[in-house]
């Protein structure tokens, strides 16, 4: 099952890249993408990152299973005052 991922903020910045296809195995889940992720962009799974996930432009958790998501978006943390 192909997935679109995009990228924003520093996440962009990190993987070089807005978005890209990428082949997930069926029962995949969003920690496993992003495991995936990390092992081609390696600035990805630097210690204490742990961006939001959004499916399919839905907020979702990292046991989200991937079965007929076409899009996931990863969010960088954000803060403020």
């Amino acid at each position: 099952m192909t997935v679109r991922v995009l990228y924003f903020a520093s996440l962009k910045d990190r993987t070089g890249v807005a978005v890209e296809q990428v082949e997930v195995p069926p029962g995949c889940d969003v920690a496993g993408l992003w495991r995936e992720l990390a092992g081609r962009h390696p600035r990805l799974g630097e210690p204490g990152l742990k961006p939001a996930a959004a499916c399919d432009g839905i907020y979702a958790g990292w046991d989200r299973i991937l079965d007929g998501v076409a899009e996931v978006a990863f969010l960088p943390p954000v803060s403020g005052g």
